[in-house]
């Protein structure tokens, strides 16, 4: 067998392979013979029908079998033979075969990029400060008491406004037919709280008890009901009482109601603390992601077009599903997609180089992870779930997962390592660059 490669553009590779005309018709003879064996033709017993015969009625299927054969071999005895490691399939050519003469064909595909990584230490790296407000913290108390209100009825003679709950009764129609499941009575609609179509709740404030309004309003394009999308619609509409919240006061009582602390102080304190931990994770999160751009901008590296067209595909898809649980159409993702196609190719290009340059050093490094680092990431997200640890062990019995589960705790060790040689520097958050556009 003889066998080239030819460079074709970036990580593009063309292996052409010739199999000489003995090699394929020994090809051909052991596929006859195995056809002739379990072949069941008119007047023969199985396995007694001439060779001739097979060729005459079997050609055909003969020829595809021992194409697949002379690729299969040929085309493994050659990347062997050249230590080439393929990305993805091969887009593969050739021409008829003939019994009793050399077969040809050519494999074009993607090669994996030789990685050196260079730069990996003193990486110049911006941290954000850790720094609480008070506001932030005003702000939880203030959701502390909102969902602590008690709700009251409003015994004086004024409009409905914001904030309040509305008891109205409602009877939706389109065209001047009645909108079948768009009627209620005595329904509480709190003011403000986007519940309803735009316009609903515009529409009851300002009203007062007992009186009534007719609320001439479009359902909005791309309602989750086709026949209603962009719609018009008429609802009549009665207020028949408010009510509204009462915050109780900042107090040791509250404390004690919203998570039986001993005083005011105590629940600010708690607030504190889980704010600083929560707002440290993010930070140093944040700092890990910012050594990996490092990483990439100071380490050039080619990847394949191939590996980048998957791990975008993987982006939209997953982007597409969460569109889905918001309530948006089809039309409403081909939309988006257009829209940030050049973030998924962005994002899709930065996560394949950041793959090979975080696995390259972890091999340089020798960081790879262990098989208790593994068990020991496994028990850490069994108490962090609160699920028994025999349940996750069984999930990543699959040798697939546990192979994805072993790279992420590789990569997180490789992190960790730049982290700890990087240049950090600490400054506000307002001193941050602002964050590119994304659809994630």
């Amino acid at each position: 067998m003889k066998s080239t490669v030819d460079k074709l553009s970036g990580l593009s590779r063309k292996l052409n392979v010739e199999i000489p005309a003995a090699k394929v018709k020994q090809a051909f003879d052991r596929v006859y013979r195995a056809l002739q064996k379990k072949a069941n033709v008119k007047g023969f017993r199985q396995g007694k029908a001439p060779i001739a015969t097979i060729k005459t009625i079997y050609g055909e299927q003969v020829n595809s079998d021992v194409v697949n054969e002379l690729i299969n071999n040929g085309y493994q005895a050659a990347l062997e033979e050249h230590k080439i490691e393929p990305v993805g399939y091969p887009k593969v050519g050739f021409q008829p075969v003939v019994e009793d003469q050399n077969f040809s064909f050519t494999a074009e595909f993607e090669v994996r990029p030789e990685v050196h990584v260079k730069n990996y230490e003193n990486l110049p790296v911006l941290k954000e400060k850790l720094e609480i407000s008070e506001s932030s913290i005003s702000e939880i108390l203030e959701n502390i008491r909102t969902s602590q209100a008690d709700t009251v009825t409003v015994f004086e003679d004024r409009p409905a406004t914001i904030g309040d709950v509305a008891q109205v009764d409602f009877v939706g129609s389109v065209g001047g037919q009645p909108l079948p499941n768009s009627s209620a009575e005595g329904h509480e609609l709190e003011l403000g709280a986007k519940q309803f179509i735009e316009g609903f709740e515009e529409g009851v404030i300002g009203m007062k008890i007992g009186t009534s309004r007719t609320l001439n309003l479009k359902f909005p394009e791309g309602y989750h009901e086709a026949s209603l999308s962009g719609a018009p619609v008429s609802f009549e509409v009665k207020l028949k009482g408010l009510k509204k919240k009462v915050l109780p006061e900042l107090s040791d009582e509250l404390a004690k109601k919203a998570g039986n602390f001993d005083s005011l102080d105590a629940l600010k304190a708690q607030i504190r603390k889980e704010v600083e931990e929560g707002d440290a994770k993010r930070i140093a999160e944040e700092m890990k992601n910012r050594v990996v751009k490092a990483l990439v901008e100071a380490n050039p590296v080619e990847v394949p077009r191939l590996l980048v067209e998957q791990q975008k595909e993987s982006l939209v898809e997953d982007f597409k599903g969460r569109m889905k649980q918001q309530g948006l159409n089809e039309s409403e993702f081909s939309e988006y997609k257009a829209k940030w196609d050049k973030e998924f190719e962005s994002s899709a290009v930065f996560m394949v180089k950041s793959t090979f340059l975080l696995d390259a050093l972890a091999e340089m490094l020798k960081l790879r992870a262990s098989k208790n680092e593994v068990e020991e990431k496994i028990n850490e997200y069994a108490a962090q779930n609160k699920i028994e640890v025999a349940r996750l062990q069984e999930f990543y019995n699959k040798p697939e997962r546990r192979s994805r589960l072993a790279f992420q705790v590789t990569e997180e060790k490789v992190v960790n390592h730049l982290v700890s040689k990087a240049k950090i520097t600490e400054v506000t958050k307002d001193k941050l660059p602002a964050e590119q556009d994304s659809p994630y």
